[in-house]
Parts: structure tokens; C-alpha cells; sequence
């Protein structure tokens, strides 16, 4: 999971990138900017569920790690609506 938040965390960067060049049209570059936003707080969250993850005790792993997987999939699903968004621009 660790290696699929990295790989996330690059395609965000791209996005960002994108958000700058996107300067001409001001209101692109809000919309850009509250995704990415958005995404990277989604992002610290899982970040911080993986490692209270790998520091959980065997008796708290199976709770937290459908924690992991939910916040997981929440930051999917809204990395997946932030690409369609800026294919569509």
C-alpha cells in the first residue's frame, strides 16, 4: 500500500504541474487547486492510518486495518474524480 500512496503522490505532483500551467483561465486553476487540495489532505490521512497501521499491536491491526482500507479507498475514488475532471479541461 505504501508503494501505491508513492505512486499516487507522483501523479498528484503532475497534477500540480498541470495546475500551473493552467494560469490563463483563473477559474481552471481554483478548481486544479481545490482538488489537489483536497487530495492531499485525503493523502496525510491514509498516510497516517498506514503507519498507525504498521505500529498497531496484533490485536488492534484487524481494526485498523479496515480503517486503512476505507480511507484507501476514499482517497481512490477521489483521485479517480479529480483525473476525469482534468482530462475533461
Amino acid at each position: 500500500m505504501q508503494a501505491e500512496l508513492d505512486k499516487l503522490n507522483a501523479q498528484v505532483d503532475e497534477m500540480k504541474a498541470k495546475a500551473a500551467q493552467a494560469q490563463a483561465d483563473a477559474k481552471i486553476k481554483i478548481q486544479y487547486s481545490s482538488q489537489i487540495e483536497e487530495l492531499q489532505t485525503k493523502q496525510v490521512a491514509v498516510q497516517m492510518k498506514l503507519e498507525e497501521l504498521q505500529a498497531a499491536s496484533q490485536d488492534a491491526w484487524e481494526d485498523i486495518k479496515t480503517g486503512v482500507e476505507l480511507a484507501w479507498l476514499d482517497l481512490q475514488q477521489s483521485f479517480q474524480n479529480a483525473i476525469a475532471q482534468f482530462d475533461q479541461k
